[in-house]
């Protein structure tokens, strides 16, 4: 299965270079992999803009992302929980959850430069809000899911409340509390050039990056953020993936 993904990537990728090449598909309009490979490697050596170089715009953007995956995190994870266990907290809290989760995080960015003014905090609410909602919903989901035999089993027995929530609803709930942080992983790293939107103050940031690449039409240093983009995405799902095999071991 691991050699036909190659062989599709490769084949597709081949494609994509004749397409170019043939001039079916206008330089224009896409970049073809010779050039994306090309402008990656002048955004290594030389930066856009000028000097500010792509392993320094990638640790910006993994620190604007990472900080707002864990915020996200650590409050929905505990609110999901107190949802998903608690009828009288998710009947005050969900309406006003469910009320603001259609909200797109683009649609915040108007008031987070206002609360937060330019730059970094503004950049890690917009990513936050797109992380926070599938972490709490799924956590909540999975509480709700739990057999209410078990509980009782673990009342039986003389489980306190206090271990009814760390030794049966929390262990029960981690898959589908690993299957939000996943989602929610993803969707931080979609919000990431929206949240650059907001400005940057340092000149640094795969958004920032590809969108000064825009502003000079250099389409091959635009799709060349977009693959790093990707890529990380992709390493980053994958080292999750390992993370939630080893803790669901057990099932």
């Amino acid at each position: 299965m691991r050699l036909l993904r190659w062989v599709g990537l490769l084949a597709g990728l081949m494609l994509w270079q004749g397409l170019c090449s043939a001039g079916i598909v206008g330089s224009a309009m896409l970049a073809s992999p010779a050039q994306v490979c090309a402008g990656l490697w002048e955004l290594a050596v030389r930066g856009m803009p000028p000097e500010f170089l792509l392993h320094k715009h990638v640790l910006h953007s993994l620190l604007l992302v990472g900080t707002g995956f864990l915020g996200a995190l650590f409050t929905g994870v505990p609110l999901g929980l107190l949802l998903g266990g608690s009828r009288s907290a998710r009947a005050v809290l969900e309406p006003v959850f469910e009320f603001f989760r259609p909200v797109p995080p683009l649609a915040w960015i108007p008031l987070s430069v206002l609360w937060l003014g330019i730059g970094f905090k503004s950049a890690v609410f917009i990513i936050f809000l797109g992380a926070f909602f599938p972490i709490l919903v799924n956590t909540c989901s999975g509480v709700r899911n739990v057999s209410a035999g078990c509980i009782g089993v673990a009342e039986v027995l003389g489980a306190s409340r206090r271990d009814i929530w760390l030794k049966v609803l929390l262990p029960a709930s981690l898959p589908s509390i690993l299957a939000g942080v996943r989602i929610s992983m993803g969707i931080a790293w979609m919000t990431l050039v929206a949240a650059e939107f907001t400005g940057v103050q340092q000149g640094y940031g795969l958004g920032y990056m590809i969108m000064t690449a825009r502003d000079l039409q250099r389409l091959d240093m635009i799709m060349a953020g977009m693959a790093v983009i990707g890529l990380i995405g992709l390493a980053i799902e994958h080292c999750l993936g390992r993370i939630a095999r080893y803790l669901l071991r057990w099932r």
